[in-house]
């Protein structure tokens, strides 16, 4: 009985002590997630608020209106269409990328570094270079096309050309997802390739019935993160556009609508920013848990 009594204290301890050097990031948590997520519902149901005074009118108000507003659905398609087209677009070429630079290439970790440097620029600088970058009349892109002969293109400066140009410029991140597959592919057993060798089968084969299944983890996790960080598109269009939604809207991002009426001119739109801030919540939910949901495709080691 002494000794059980001892090993209860002794676990109680070590509990204490294992909650106490945690207690900063949950001190963290509380005050700068929860509680700012806890108030932001609770002044989503106010008709004026601008942080300033009170709010006034409660009610559903808020969630009735920006459904009403032609700004929201422009801002929901504009960052739906970019999702649909960046996600299977980026996963493919950082995955081939990958595939790429897992070969036995001379050189082949200069060639890493290099194009994962691009990934640790802050997003505000890489906005800001390829601002500049694009710019119609000064910029070194229409300097190059002009000087092969061609017509300067507009890129950002109208809303047909807006989009595509930036889905090319997300290319310039390629890396960071480079990084990931290549992990991935590194853990997968040699044996099974030379297994597959043995019986004959080819590069294709070897890739589809091997690789790929073998990194359905990587994928799955790549396709929860691209669907959370394409979805709260915002600062490279912010630095892009300079806090404009761009030529017919065309650059009007779902985060960029909430920002715009968070810090409206009239000051007493911030709870119809809450209240859209978490119907995005509710969406990145919903999809999460779908893909969850339906993730008996992902291929784990322990599976049988």
């Amino acid at each position: 009985m002494l000794k059980k009594k001892r090993a209860t204290t002794s676990t109680y301890q070590k509990s204490w002590q294992g909650w106490l050097f945690i207690s900063p990031v949950l001190l963290g948590i509380a005050f700068f997630t929860v509680l700012p997520m806890a108030e932001s519902l609770y002044f989503s149901f106010f008709r004026e608020y601008n942080v300033i005074t009170p709010p006034k009118g409660f009610g559903l108000f808020n969630y009735r209106l920006m459904f009403l507003q032609k700004d929201f659905w422009q801002a929901v398609k504009v960052t739906g269409v970019y999702t649909v087209i960046t996600i299977p677009l980026y996963m493919t070429l950082s995955f081939m990328l990958a595939l790429l630079l897992n070969s036995k290439i001379k050189g082949v970790g200069i060639y890493r570094v290099l194009i994962y440097l691009p990934v640790i620029i802050p997003v505000t600088v890489s906005g800001i270079i390829w601002k500049n970058f694009t710019e119609t009349d000064f910029g070194l892109a229409n300097a190059i096309i002009t000087g092969l002969g061609f017509e300067k293109f507009p890129f950002f400066d109208e809303a047909a050309t807006s989009m595509p140009s930036l889905v090319i410029m997300g290319l310039w991140s390629l890396g960071g997802g480079m990084v990931l597959w290549l992990s991935s592919l590194k853990n997968v057993p040699q044996n099974l390739y030379e297994a597959a060798e043995i019986d004959g089968a080819n590069g294709f084969v070897k890739l589809f019935r091997i690789t790929i299944p073998m990194c359905t983890p990587m994928i799955f996790y790549n396709l929860i993160m691209n669907i959370i960080g394409s979805l709260q598109t915002f600062g490279s269009v912010m630095t892009l556009t300079g806090g404009s939604s761009g030529e017919g809207n065309s650059m009007l991002f779902y985060l960029m609508k909430v920002y715009n009426d968070a810090f409206n001119i009239s000051g007493k739109t911030m709870g119809l920013a809450c209240a859209e801030s978490w119907f995005l919540f509710f969406i990145i939910a919903v999809l999460t848990a779908t893909v969850f949901k339906t993730s008996r495709w992902v291929f784990y080691g322990e599976d049988n």
